[in-house]
């Protein structure tokens, strides 16, 4: 074989073995997402004053932080019935303004605390590769609480962003000692080789 031959099979060999490295690098790009549970007008301004100013900046925070990132960015959205402060359709439904999704990331509608149940959240993560998930959002000891157990058990690692979850006093805990108990409960709480982490929001890199 003439060597110029040999050059230009080695020069495609190396191509082809970058061109392999560059599609593993973007599959491990997109093995997280950050899923933002249940951050709607109408649970947010149930929510005590104090316990909003500190938590929205948080969660704004991650959501810069994983759009700068390239990180997929997945909204959970909650159907509440007739009456309900999540009340489909009316403005209290709607993702919060400040947080408010792009057009082109997904909305996840569902009705129940597990975020998974009967929902398209697996679909979604599936086809995306992600065995990672960044949860934020609230309420904590009900949507947040439920759906980072649910996805350990079905095989997702999870990292809990410890100051950007919310809730409200409840009349036997106040809002900041729910928060503080779940983050303690949760954090090493695992389903066989898949574990919750709790992190403060700016502990927590995409």
């Amino acid at each position: 074989m003439k060597s110029s031959a040999i050059s230009d099979a080695s020069c495609k060999s190396r191509i082809r073995i970058s061109a392999m490295e560059g599609v593993a690098a973007n599959l491990t790009q997109f093995r997280e997402a950050l899923l933002l549970v249940d951050a709607q007008v109408g649970l947010v301004e149930l929510m005590p004053a104090e316990i909003q100013e500190r938590v929205l900046p948080k969660i704004r925070t991650l959501l810069e932080a994983a759009r700068a990132s390239g990180v997929p960015v997945i909204y959970i959205q909650h159907d509440g019935p007739k009456g309900h402060p999540l009340e489909t359709h009316t403005k209290g439904w709607e993702i919060h303004p400040s947080i408010k999704p792009l057009e082109s990331e997904s909305v996840v509608r569902k009705r129940e605390s597990d975020s998974f149940f009967e929902t398209t959240l697996q679909e979604e993560l599936k086809k995306r590769g992600i065995t990672h998930l960044v949860i934020a959002g609230g309420m904590t000891e009900y949507c947040v609480d439920t759906t980072c157990r649910r996805a350990t058990s079905l095989g997702y690692d999870v990292t809990l962003a410890s100051d950007a979850h919310l809730t409200r006093d409840n009349g036997v805990l106040s809002a900041a000692n729910i928060i503080a108990h779940h983050n303690f409960v949760l954090d090493d709480f695992g389903a066989g080789d898949h574990v919750i982490k709790a992190k403060p929001a700016d502990q927590i890199v995409f």
